[in-house]
């Protein structure tokens, strides 16, 4: 099982991680203990949580997002790799909307099955032939990976929708920087700060085209404040400086969108979306929706107003279709794919159904229209009754799951701070996963991490964030880092050589 700091032996460091060594073992305990406590509560201040509800939640509730200080880095070589794989893999989503919503050509040269696009729940058949704000359809594109080893990393997800957890990870800088300022500005970090006026700048590059004599508005629109995400959506108007709006706030009037504003009126031109395709216009999916704006769709249909991610892009991100995206690659890029995909079978297949089935416990099972990890069975750590329940929901609705291979995720270190009483005692000292270290002294032990990469296309390029999203698994054994699943953050490195 590869580790993202040691090699071998606990006292074998990987080069990325030297200077974070040095620093920790000049660091005494308890001190560090203090700032690990500081940032918890950095954390709880700034309200930075993320709200639970639905299935899988014993009640609905908001909880803290767990915050360890010890980061993640990334050497400049290994993120040069990350970056061209990242970079190919949203050009190759963004050509297939294209084309999926367009001419079709992947289906007519035999490279994809019709029956992927036309039965995937996220397909949007009367969106076809309209065209995407700037061209682009998947504006920020988020790519969830596993690493493996030290230079194999695989992808898990893609995620095309409404790609969130960039707040928790700039928050995670900001929160680091004001405890260790002098270990973040020595250790030759990649800036993440400027997110903001770059999606703030992509953004404005989607006006409709008849938008050029002023500059857009833009607004942030969002489910409202009982939305596991909204913290995020908060975050992000109050950092671009635009309006956060509800359903509510907005209307259609004139086939243009209007936002209600202590001034009077005012004409929309870009709406970033953090609502599902189905629930923006009640006119145009569920009926019942009461936060979305009635002829909303009409409006973007006629050019009036951009919604960026575009209406429909979740067609990329559906789990049925992520089997395909390696030869979305090599069809469209006429490429090799850089970054592998994860083993996957797509239950609605027969002989894929029958496989998985006969290896539910080696296997990850996923729904595909989940979000969150919402849902998701990982086989061999499920006991035999779920099992039982997981095979006769595939028996009931293959088409709506796909299975994954379970991958070894790597693991990195987390500090795990006693309590203040304990962190106090003059003499601890930082003990590295040792199983006998006394209970009293902060601890560093490994857990589980993911990484979550975003891109951001706009009509003029593509960039990738020199950074991302870490996220930790709480228990020694999870291998469930989603923070809806009690998941922590951490910062994540991008060295600049």
């Amino acid at each position: 099982m590869f580790d993202e700091m040691f090699t071998q032996a606990p006292d074998r460091v990987r080069p990325p991680y030297a200077a974070v060594k040095r620093w920790l073992d000049m660091v005494d305990g308890p001190s560090l203990c203090a700032r690990q406590r500081e940032a918890e509560s950095v954390f709880r201040r700034a309200g930075i949580s993320f709200a639970v509800h639905g299935p899988g939640a014993a009640e609905d509730h908001e909880q803290p997002v767990p915050f360890d200080v010890l980061p993640r880095v990334f050497s400049a070589e290994e993120w040069r790799s990350l970056e061209r794989g990242l970079t190919q893999r949203a050009r190759a989503i963004n050509a297939f909307l294209a084309d999926a919503y367009g001419a079709q050509e992947i289906v007519r040269a035999g490279a994809l099955p019709a029956e992927v696009i036309n039965g995937c729940r996220a397909w949007r058949s009367q969106l076809r032939g309209i065209d995407a704000p700037g061209g682009v359809h998947a504006h920020v594109v988020a790519i969830d990976i596993a690493r493996l080893d030290e230079s194999r990393f695989v992808v898990v997800e893609d995620n095309c929708r409404i790609p969130s957890g960039v707040s928790y990870m700039l928050e995670d800088r900001e929160t680091m920087s004001q405890l260790f300022p002098d270990l973040v500005h020595s250790a030759g970090l990649r800036r993440i700060d400027d997110y903001p006026q770059r999606l703030r700048d992509l953004l404005g590059s989607c006006r409709p085209s008849h938008v050029t004599d002023r500059d857009p508005t833009i607004v942030v629109l969002t489910p409202g404040a009982g939305n596991s995400a909204y913290y995020e959506h908060f975050y992000l108007a109050d950092q671009m400086g635009v309006e956060l709006v509800e359903g509510a706030d907005l209307h259609v009037e004139d086939g243009r969108v209007w936002v209600r504003t202590t001034a009077g009126p005012q004409v929309v031109d870009v709406i970033y979306r953090r609502i599902d395709d189905a629930y923006l216009d009640p006119l145009a999916g569920e009926r019942d929706s009461l936060i979305g704006v009635p002829e909303l769709m009409q409006a973007y249909r006629d050019g009036q107003v951009s919604i960026v991610n575009a209406p429909g892009c979740g067609l990329a991100d559906d789990k049925s279709v992520f089997p395909f995206v390696s030869q979305m690659i090599r069809f469209y890029l006429g490429e090799t794919p850089l970054l592998e995909s994860a083993n996957t079978w797509r239950c609605a297949e027969p002989e894929s159904l029958a496989y998985v089935l006969e290896h539910l416990r080696e296997l990850v099972i996923k729904p595909v229209d989940g979000a969150g990890a919402e849902g998701v069975v990982i086989g061999p750590h499920a006991d035999e009754s779920l099992l039982q329940a997981v095979a006769a929901r595939l028996r009931d609705d293959p088409a709506g799951y796909i299975a994954q291979e379970t991958l070894s995720l790597s693991r990195c270190p987390r500090l795990l701070a006693p309590t203040r009483g304990d962190a106090d005692e003059a003499d601890a000292e930082i003990t590295f996963a040792l199983d006998d270290a006394p209970d009293e002294q902060p601890r560093v032990e490994s857990r589980h991490v993911d990484f979550r990469g975003y891109v951001l296309c706009s009509p003029s390029g593509i960039q990738v964030l020199p950074g991302g999203l870490t996220r930790v698994a709480q228990d020694e054994r999870s291998l469930i880092v989603n923070t809806r699943y009690g998941g922590g953050v951490k910062d994540t490195w991008v060295l600049t050589e």
